[in-house]
């Protein structure tokens, strides 16, 4: 897509701080970093969310992500790591291109990227086994 800034990225069409590229992906630092080292893993082709994304691409990233983690744990001396990704406005993303969130986490760095446990009830146990059972494959 022409107009979309992370194709643009992810093609080297605007200049980033890239930690890694090869066909499929680039590996660029954020540009606004919920901690020191933030990354962003790009597919270079056009994929709205996870909905669109091939399987085997989106396995392709899920290893990356991996290889990309354990280097920056190493390179960083971070504590902990957040492989975060949205989809969907409700679901906080903001940018219309699949992407993957690298944070590595360190301690006291004032991010809160948790949620507060909510309780399974049996009633929406058997209502959402239901419904996913409903929706087949």
């Amino acid at each position: 897509m022409s107009d979309c800034i992370f194709c643009m990225l992810a093609g080297g069409e605007i200049p980033t701080a890239t930690l890694y590229e090869d066909d499929d992906f680039r590996v660029i630092l954020d540009a606004g970093p919920a901690t020191m080292g933030h990354c962003l893993i790009l597919p270079k082709k056009h994929y709205a969310d996870i909905y669109e994304i091939p399987e085997e691409l989106l396995a392709k990233a899920a290893v990356l992500a991996k290889k990309i983690a354990i280097r920056l744990t190493k390179a960083m001396g971070c504590d902990g790591f957040n492989i975060v990704q949205n989809n969907k406005p409700a679901a906080g993303q903001t940018v219309f291109h699949f992407h993957i969130h690298l944070i590595p986490r360190y301690n006291d760095d004032g991010q809160n990227i948790l949620w507060k446990p909510g309780k399974l009830t049996d009633e929406a146990r058997d209502e959402i086994l239901a419904k996913f059972a409903e929706a087949g494959e």
